[in-house]
């Protein structure tokens, strides 16, 4: 295979830059695996390490910094028969750790290579995740403060299956490319060298510098034993592959007549375990019947189990551009923590809206008019009230009518259950 460099825009860094003898060991190492640059996408990120993207005639995905597993990720899922390159900078590498971790976790079959020159030399040559705590960089004594963090001792306990480091130096850096490439599964490469552009105005660093710190770390086995295991996209697929196909949602046919014309706005206000979102979504399925477009928008406290629960519905012949609801014609107040959630929509209401409430509800004063069935005597229990207005609401063929109703619970329940709430709409009663 020919090289895939981009010969009208030729690697451009500082001279004695480690990342171009990196740039040229990705080259030999596509050309040794034999691929071209169709099959190839390169994702990077931010700084130095994100000029790769524009230096080889691959595919190529240039996006935020410290977020470039992320979206090598979701190409990898959706192409899987490309190979992922990611090139990231140490600098990118602290502000994505989370990103990295995931990766590890996820063993997707990505390579990832960490162009670590121990600081951000693009922005001024501050400290990052991996700089000598002894060092002098441009943001004072800060580094001095952290402890570096050693990268393939943190990917490994994250379940990365390859990990190397090695030095941009290293004669054989193409072959240890090829390695982590042609790796089933996510690989990185922590690939040491040096930034003459910030880092070495300061600080003593040299080819043998790296080697000799290097070799006084302990040696990976790779892949790692204890973190082998099948590459995701494969086993994701293989797992997919084994599921029960998802049914076809329910097609709704328009069977029914509307009782009245033209948009209208229903607001349910309840609490929580009063079913408000559900008979939100069944007076949705109730227009469905008619043929009517309809938006629903809930509202409840993220304690979920306590405090005020509140559907908006908004039912209509035309398409639905503004959710918003500011004079509904129709309120459900089935409860009192419910109403005072939303006690300034009473101000706007006339008497052309109905007010549906439970009897012991207390509302603010409005020239609404007013239905009060007494569900307490009526033996209704608190989280049967929503279907219950619904049914008063239905049996005043208001918005709806009974037939949509109970064919909308037909679509939404099924055997005892159904029984259960079809015998419920029936016996609720309009005081």
């Amino acid at each position: 295979m020919s090289s895939l460099l981009n010969t009208g825009r030729p690697p451009v860094f500082c001279p004695g830059c480690s990342h171009e003898r990196i740039t040229h060991g990705l080259d030999k190492a596509f050309q040794n695996i034999g691929l071209s640059g169709e099959q190839i996408v390169i994702v990077t990120d931010i700084g130095c390490s994100g000029l790769f993207d524009t230096f080889f005639h691959t595919h190529a995905f240039h996006g935020l910094h410290g977020r470039a597993l992320t979206y090598a990720a979701g190409l990898k899922l959706a192409r899987p028969e490309l190979t992922v390159i990611v090139t990231m900078g140490d600098g990118g590498m602290g502000i994505g750790g989370a990103h990295i971790l995931s990766a590890c976790r996820r063993n997707l079959d990505i390579t990832l290579l960490i162009l670590n020159n121990f600081n951000f030399g693009m922005t001024g040559g501050q400290f990052s995740a991996t700089t000598p705590s002894e060092v002098q960089v441009g943001s004072g004594f800060l580094n001095r403060l952290e402890r570096p963090l050693d990268v393939c001792r943190v990917v490994s306990s994250a379940g990365a299956a390859y990990v190397r480091r090695c030095s941009s130096y290293a004669k054989d850096l193409a072959q240890e490319i090829e390695n982590a490439i042609r790796f089933e599964g996510f690989s990185i490469i922590d690939i040491w060298g040096i930034c003459p552009g910030r880092y070495t105005k300061r600080n003593k660093m040299t080819p043998q510098i790296i080697e000799d710190s290097l070799a006084r770390l302990p040696s990976i086995i790779n892949p790692i034993p204890e973190n082998i295991r099948k590459e995701y996209g494969r086993h994701y697929r293989e797992l997919a592959a084994e599921q029960k196909p998802v049914p076809s949602p329910a097609k709704i046919e328009t069977k029914f007549q509307a009782p009245d014309s033209g948009r209208k706005e229903v607001v349910i206000l309840g609490s929580a375990g009063q079913r408000i979102i559900t008979a939100g979504e069944i007076l949705c399925l109730a227009g469905l019947t008619a043929g009517l477009k309809e938006t629903q928008k809930n509202e409840y406290d993220i304690t979920v189990l306590r405090g005020a629960c509140i559907s908006e519905v908004v039912l209509s012949p035309e398409e639905i551009g503004y959710t918003g609801i500011t004079t509904p014609d129709v309120v459900l107040a089935l409860s009192q923590e419910g109403v005072d959630r939303r006690k300034h929509l009473f101000d706007h209401l006339d008497k052309n809206a109905l007010i549906i409430r439970a009897k012991e509800i207390n509302l603010p004063p409005c020239d609404a008019e007013v239905q009060h069935p007494d569900f307490k005597a009526q033996k209704i229990k608190s989280n049967d009230r929503a279907l219950s207005a619904l049914s008063v609401l239905a049996k005043l063929d208001k918005v709806i009518c009974l037939d949509m109703l109970k064919s909308a619970l037909a679509y939404r329940f099924r055997d005892k259950v159904l029984a259960s709430v079809l015998d419920l709409v029936e016996r609720v009663k309009i005081d």
